[in-house]
């Protein structure tokens, strides 16, 4: 068991381990001065410091001179792990979301959830060893409107796994402002309820657009937004973080993975 309120839990001890997850929107690099700045991007993912980090809004596309966001360049020079889920064609610019981890990548599978007529849509669900088990991950963003949404959670709800026992964590920009609503119930019912902390807009938060989901729900002791004077300027969205412990002990299904 956990408590979200004192962000302690009451079976962390020598068998257990913390792990840190986090969800951002870098709404392309673009702050709330208009300035397209990577740099403080990769400023604000060092801040949060967590060992699994989703991406959303990437953006690889051609800009005017000066105003290519050298995203990619930089995370590479974060040291961490890094898979793409580009959700437009090369032809278009690359563009869509990413997972950055400390941690052995096994396997990475997208899921196609574009909605005809809106703009395309992914999630990346990854699979990752830790701590000598595979936990999935799934790192998504979600459309605009309430009928791709519905459909997109039901396309997330296939790629989750029958098993009870499997580690799973979800993050992303859901895009849902009215958090008892029916598709959010629908994945509270799979995966325990989520905590919603207001996360956009980053000046002066008021909606709760970006999820963490774990399961089991009771593995999560802390979330938080992270909220700092950076972090209110570099993109429309702040970050929001979680720790997650871990139980020990467990060898992983599979350790001869790919990186994506």
């Amino acid at each position: 068991m956990s408590d979200l309120t004192t962000g302690t839990s009451v079976f962390t001890n020598e068998s257990t381990r913390c792990i840190s997850v986090a969800t951002y929107n870098i709404h392309r690099c673009k702050g709330r001065d208009g300035r397209r700045d990577p740099d403080r991007i990769v400023d604000v993912i060092r801040e949060i410091d967590a060992d699994i980090i989703g991406l959303q809004e990437l953006d690889f596309r051609h800009y005017p001179k000066g105003k290519s966001c050298r995203i990619d360049d930089i995370l590479a020079g974060t040291g961490l792990n890094v898979v793409y889920g580009y959700t437009l064609p090369e032809s278009a610019g690359r563009y869509g979301n990413a997972l950055l981890t400390s941690h052995r990548v096994l396997d990475v599978r997208r899921i196609n959830l574009s909605v005809p007529g809106r703009e395309p849509r992914g999630a990346m669900d990854v699979d990752l060893e830790i701590h000598g088990k595979v936990v999935q991950v799934i790192v998504t963003h979600l459309g605009l409107r309430a009928f791709e949404r519905k459909h997109q959670i039901n396309r997330l709800l296939e790629a989750l796994p029958k098993e009870q026992n499997r580690f799973v964590i979800v993050l992303g920009d859901f895009n849902e402002w009215t958090p008892r609503n029916h598709r959010v119930r629908s994945l509270c019912t799979h995966l325990g309820k989520c905590p919603t902390l207001r996360t956009f807009p980053s000046l002066y938060p008021v909606l709760a657009l970006d999820r963490i989901w774990v399961r089991p729900v009771e593995s999560i002791t802390d979330i938080c937004v992270h909220d700092s004077p950076i972090a209110r300027i570099a993109s429309d969205h702040l970050p929001l973080k979680a720790t997650i412990v871990m139980p020990n002990g467990h060898q992983p299904h599979q350790l001869e993975g790919i990186v994506g």
